[in-house]
């Protein structure tokens, strides 16, 4: 899925929040990827796209401050879910005794102190045409979102059927973290239209090019050293 308006579409192809803030960063995405929070216009309107905050929130406090905090969540994240698919692709169970990968328990342990936080406190009111719509009880802060985001991150990676979900992408040129709900459990990419579909079309040349090199029947070789006359 894709959000946004204007020059910038952000992707929201994993399906949980903590992960699709990780693909913002320099290193969720494909080898070539740039960092997609470059200011705090840019963290705002990922805010907004996924759907943190509803549309026209005021973020007056908004600065490179929440920048850096969101970044170093992003970062604890990417780090916790890399240590997860370890685990699961060396089919072990996690031992309390055991130590983790670098960095691993002070990521776990300002996840957690991230998550402790309120997160901000919806309202559902009277919009134009009067159906109801979401708003929140009062301005946002930096900690109430980022607990948003936190909390999510801790319920996948406490949950036994949901983390056992966790993949990366098969893409040649991607290697972004989603979870694969599919039936039988063997989606391949991160998003079949995107990655999916480059694959497909990657296979396509392959398979073009293949047949083109093959030589017709009945066709005599060609003879490199022959002059042409």
């Amino acid at each position: 899925m894709a959000a946004g308006r204007g020059a910038y579409v952000w992707r929201f192809d994993s399906g949980r929040i903590c992960l699709d803030l990780v693909a913002t960063g320099p290193g969720g995405g494909t080898p070539r990827a740039r960092e997609q929070l470059e200011g705090p216009a840019r963290l705002a309107g990922w805010l907004t796209a996924a759907r943190l905050v509803p549309p026209g929130t005021a973020l007056t406090a908004l600065d490179t401050t929440w920048l850096t905090r969101f970044r170093e969540l992003r970062a604890d994240v990417e780090r916790l879910m890399a240590a997860q698919l370890a685990l699961q692709e060396a089919d072990v169970e996690p031992v309390a005794s055991q130590p983790g990968r670098p960095g691993e328990g002070y990521a776990l342990e300002r996840v957690n102190s991230l998550a402790a936080h309120a997160p901000p406190s919806p309202r559902a009111v009277r919009g134009e045409g009067g159906a109801l719509v979401r708003t929140l009880s009062t301005e946002p802060d930096c900690a109430g979102l980022l607990a948003v985001v936190a909390r999510d991150a801790v319920d996948l990676l406490t949950d036994p059927v949901a983390r056992s979900a966790l993949r990366r992408c098969a893409g040649d040129a991607c290697h972004r973290l989603y979870l694969d709900t599919s039936r039988g459990g063997r989606r391949r990419w991160c998003s079949g239209e995107v990655c999916g579909n480059r694959e497909r079309v990657a296979r396509h040349r392959r398979r073009t090019a293949a047949g083109a090199a093959v030589p017709t029947a009945g066709a005599a070789p060609s003879d490199p050293s022959a002059e042409e006359i």
